[in-house]
């Protein structure tokens, strides 16, 4: 039996003002361990997340917490560092959460202290329609809002890339809902599970902001074996050595997923100067792509569903002899180019004309037969 049933077996004994001051005492108990409970999410995201997804995938999966609540929950942990003020009442069990979630979207530093008094005369109904009036009050600074808006981007020194960005509220909805439409696009396209998973992998929010580059950049034609946009990668032929043109060095395997179906020019240079540019020609000439998106016509990783952004990946790289033929071709959209690139996946063709997958382990994949 359970500490709450053993308490329970007693309430019908209690008088009216015990019931009530029990009541409100447990409630103010639940304030404060939320608040602690807030607390170690706050350190989670700051240690940045569990197991490769966000902390509010986490809570939702390890806290039964519906997507949206657990996005708010982590919201409110993040905007409770920077309000001194209402993390120590909220701790104090003060305040419940409702309200403190409604103090958490307009509080800042300098009008927390009013803020707070406020709450504390206010029920959380009342304070959520105060919160709305403060917000459009404080509309008039929206051009304010537009002039801070930002966006810049850093190369790091591992390679990878950092974006940032701040948008006015408007602008910010524009984005988050475009951000989730890629996103959700993307999860129409994955297989049913992934391998020992009893539910589909959601695409990162990483994945749907490079759809959305992709998708930008295709413009209205969406089509394999043509040059939708150029990314400029020198590779030093005797070195082997790649990278970005100004920007950061690229992995090998990298750059030869760059250049499955690329737009290739030769140099000749000395003591770093160039003597002589060739003609640029493609790796796979636009005969022999229209020919491979009339066979393939999606991605031909297992499962994979992909009818859009497809790269014509070599089986055998043309830079390791392999020969730039309809049967050394496959398409392959960008996650599963990746994969076989860089991620440990591998494909070769059989002679049945079938294609055989196999993971990082090399446990086979179940081929699709076309």
């Amino acid at each position: 039996m359970s500490v709450f049933a053993t308490e329970n077996a007693s309430c019908a004994d209690l008088s009216l003002d015990e019931l009530e001051d029990q009541i409100a005492t447990l409630a103010s108990h639940i304030y404060a361990g939320t608040c602690r409970w807030l607390e170690l999410v706050a350190e989670l995201d700051r240690r940045g997340g569990f197991a490769g997804c966000s902390v509010a995938e986490w809570l939702a999966w390890r806290c039964a917490l519906s997507p949206r609540s657990a996005r708010e929950h982590v919201r409110v942990a993040r905007r409770l560092a920077e309000l001194p003020l209402i993390h120590e009442a909220f701790g104090c069990g003060e305040l419940s959460y409702a309200r403190v979630r409604a103090l958490t979207r307009v509080a800042e530093p300098e009008d927390e202290r009013e803020l707070l008094e406020l709450a504390r005369h206010l029920t959380a109904a009342q304070l959520e329609r105060a919160v709305r009036a403060y917000r459009h009050v404080t509309a008039a600074e929206a051009d304010d809002l537009h002039a801070i808006a930002y966006a810049g981007y850093s190369w790091q020194q591992d390679g990878s890339l950092v974006v940032r960005a701040r948008l006015a509220p408007e602008d910010g909805a524009l984005f988050v809902r475009v951000l989730e439409a890629s996103r959700e696009r993307l999860a129409e396209r994955e297989p049913s599970a992934e391998r020992g998973s009893a539910e589909p992998r959601r695409p990162t929010a990483a994945e749907a902001l490079l759809a959305m580059a992709e998708a930008s950049l295709a413009g209205r034609v969406d089509r394999s074996g043509g040059e939708r946009y150029q990314v400029v990668v020198h590779v030093d032929a005797g070195e082997g050595g790649s990278t970005l043109e100004d920007g950061p060095a690229l992995a090998r395997k990298t750059a030869e997923r760059l250049a499955c179906d690329a737009s290739l020019v030769e140099i000749v240079e000395r003591n770093g100067k160039p003597l002589s540019v060739g003609r640029r020609t493609r790796t796979i000439p636009p005969s022999i792509g229209r020919a491979l998106q009339g066979r393939d016509g999606r991605c031909r990783f297992p499962g994979c569903e992909n009818r859009r952004f497809l790269h014509a990946h070599h089986i055998r790289h043309w830079a390791h002899g392999g020969e730039t033929r309809l049967e050394n071709l496959v398409l392959l959209c960008s996650r599963h180019h990746r994969f076989v690139h860089e991620s440990g996946y591998s494909l070769r063709a059989c002679t049945d004309g079938k294609l055989e997958f196999r993971d990082p382990w090399g446990g086979p994949i179940p081929y699709v037969s076309r």
